[in-house]
């Protein structure tokens, strides 16, 4: 399964990306939006926002089908569905 991340808009005190999900001929798409309050809430260190959205997805995938992610969210939203979600992201880019 591949991840692509791409950047697609900053305003004011959030960030959108565009994330297509490929499998085998099969993919999805998805908009994600990381908003600066969630950001900080969720990473320490040196990370980058679209390392955090690209790690999120493989987090999410390996709980789900991806044709199960919301197809438009903010970041923060995943607590709500995997509460281990915070510090196991932090986890895994480092903090």
């Amino acid at each position: 399964m591949k991840v692509k991340v791409r950047r697609k808009v900053e305003k004011d005190a959030e960030t959108v990306f565009d994330v297509e999900v490929r499998e085998e001929e099969s993919k999805t798409s998805h908009m994600v939006s990381v908003k600066d309050t969630t950001f900080a809430n969720l990473v320490t260190g040196d990370v980058d926002r679209k390392d955090l959205v690209e790690e999120s997805f493989r987090f999410l995938l390996e709980r789900e089908p991806k044709e199960s992610i919301l197809s438009s969210f903010e970041i923060g939203v995943i607590e709500r569905y995997f509460p281990e979600y915070p510090e196991e992201i932090n986890e895994r880019l480092g903090g």
